[in-house]
């Protein structure tokens, strides 16, 4: 059986996850799922990746969510479980220890946005849709689309887009803040990965901290916040990194981060 996640490693410290079911719209069925989890845990433990692309096969989807017709063959218990795997899926890519970045090359819906939304960064191509569209199956996210969706862009603009089930375009998933990015179709993967080498020129202890400093704050509040800051501040002190940071800038040179 051919491989349901295509993994490779473009540039230094860039790792490209492809979901490689372009038959079934890259849907996420168990077996894929399975795929998946074990490349993110490779990945996160490994050191010399420091920045991981996300992206689907083909050009017409990114992932169009859960797999239906597995799930027309399930009990109601196996309905929750399935969709309580899938949201386990997106929580560890979220947890990865550094940047994620979704490239959205089709479709994305319901399952298949909430793995973008476990991403730190979506970059979309034109042509993309994309949508929690669960209300239309009389159900509703059930993989973090209501929590993760809110958090990123408010609470009216979810409400809006989850009660309607409202498909959008790039365009305007782009200016409501749900994509940072929109390049055309041909440029994606390119794009994706010159802001990856971007992401990676930089210090990857800081990098770490950084992310866990804005997804453990954004969950409390402001005094909270600024404490976990100050204690994620402090583990990039005693690194060589930092030193070798400040002596590039001296020396007017681009600095060579080991990670250490």
């Amino acid at each position: 059986m051919a491989a349901l996640i295509d993994y490779k490693l473009v540039e230094d410290h860039i790792a490209v996850l492809t979901l490689n079911r372009p038959e079934a719209m890259n849907a996420m069925s168990k077996a894929l799922l399975d795929e998946l989890n074990e490349y993110v845990h490779q990945i996160n433990t490994n050191d010399e990746i420091r920045c991981t692309i996300i992206t689907g096969s083909k050009e017409k989807s990114f992932c169009a969510g859960a797999d239906l017709k597995e799930r027309k063959e399930m009990s109601e218990d196996q309905v929750i479980g399935a969709v309580k795997y899938i949201g386990e899926t997106v929580t560890n890519i979220e947890n990865m220890k550094m940047p994620v970045i979704a490239a959205i090359n089709g479709i994305a819906f319901g399952g298949g946005l909430e793995l973008t939304l476990g991403c730190d960064l979506r970059i979309s191509a034109d042509h993309s849709k994309l949508g929690l569209t669960e209300t239309s199956l009389a159900i509703i996210p059930g993989a973090g689309g209501t929590q993760r969706l809110t958090r990123l862009i408010g609470l009216g603009k979810a409400k809006r887009l989850i009660f309607t089930a409202k498909s959008l375009t790039a365009d305007e998933a782009l200016e409501l803040g749900l994509v940072e990015q929109v390049v055309e179709s041909h440029a994606l993967l390119d794009a994706a990965t010159e802001m990856a080498k971007q992401i990676t020129e930089n210090g990857p202890i800081a990098l770490r901290q950084a992310k866990t400093a804005i997804n453990k704050g954004i969950q409390t509040d402001m005094t909270t916040g600024l404490a976990i800051e100050h204690l994620c501040y402090k583990e990039t002190i005693p690194t060589e990194d930092r030193i070798e940071g400040l002596q590039a800038f001296k020396e007017k040179r681009k600095p060579v981060y080991q990670g250490k």
